[in-house]
């Protein structure tokens, strides 16, 4: 069966551009479908770095957001790549506004409660913004998850993923060349999980993505001996550390972000025992 990508952009949380996601998924029995999360979408920056994540992995696209720009931009760029775009609220809007006789006011997030939950959901995807790839390592220590593994094992979907349910995450690449900060290895409060995928399964997905960004595609990036031997230096690092290790070969972002959930209360119970920690999610 077929993998089908669906990307969900809105400038709130976006509860409610996944729930009627959730609600048309249900029809269909069969469908193999990777769902990508990307909330708080409120500037033209922002998006940009989401549209290589549409070059590289082409699907259906929804989203709610108010800001003309911004969904302009998000449209003009869909049909630059072919993929087909769908303004999820635009047609019960316009029946709404027609029958109310009223302009609809143009305000993300209107229609959520503003309680200590969704404020704490909120700062959880600033944070996790603010912290991805790498970026502003000095702060790691007020993350809940810190997420690490080699270029292109889905760090950041699955990031904002978490970061949706209300988890502060980092994450950052690791490169042969570029050892991570040092600060990595002394984190007490967050939770670091490694990240692996199959050799095989990393350089097709490179692959796709030189292609889709019409870059050149025989380079070391996607040379089989690199591949292998960034995978190796990634898994030795996490067993050197003891971190618990998934396997996201075959893992959707949903099944992984689980995955993690489930070792993060894990990682939260055995140290509220004094226990140690770590272990290794296989595929799927």
């Amino acid at each position: 069966m077929t993998r089908r990508h669906l990307h969900l952009l809105s400038d709130s949380t976006g509860e409610t551009l996944e729930m009627i996601a959730n609600a048309a998924l249900a029809q269909f029995e069969d469908g193999d479908v990777v769902r990508h999360f990307w909330p708080m979408v409120r500037s033209q920056q922002h998006l940009d770095r989401i549209i290589g994540q549409l070059a590289s992995e082409p699907g259906l696209v929804m989203f709610t957001l108010v800001n003309p720009e911004i969904r302009a931009r998000l449209e003009e760029k869909c049909r630059a790549l072919g993929l087909p775009v769908v303004p999820a609220l635009d047609a019960v809007t316009a029946a709404l506004e027609n029958h109310l006789g009223q302009q609809a006011r143009g305000r993300p997030g209107r229609q959520h409660m503003l309680d200590d939950a969704y404020f704490a959901r909120v700062d959880a995807i600033h944070f996790t913004i603010a912290h991805d790839d790498g970026i502003a390592w000095e702060d790691w220590e007020e993350a809940d998850i810190v997420l690490a593994g080699v270029s292109r094992t889905s760090k950041t979907p699955t990031s904002i993923y978490l970061a949706n349910r209300g988890y502060k995450i980092a994450n950052i690449p690791l490169v042969v060349e570029s050892p991570p900060p040092p600060a990595l290895f002394g984190l007490r409060h967050p939770l670091v999980v490694g990240l692996v995928t199959a050799p095989e399964r990393l350089i097709q997905v490179r692959r796709n993505r030189l292609i889709a960004m019409n870059e050149q595609t025989e380079t070391t990036y996607v040379d089989a001996e690199k591949v292998k031997a960034e995978v190796q230096f990634a898994r030795r690092m996490f067993a050197d550390n003891g971190w618990p290790v998934i396997d996201v070969t075959r893992r959707s972002i949903e099944e992984t972000a689980a995955a993690i959930i489930r070792l993060y209360n894990e990682f939260i119970e055995r140290r509220a025992a004094g226990l140690s920690f770590g272990e290794e999610a296989g595929p799927a």
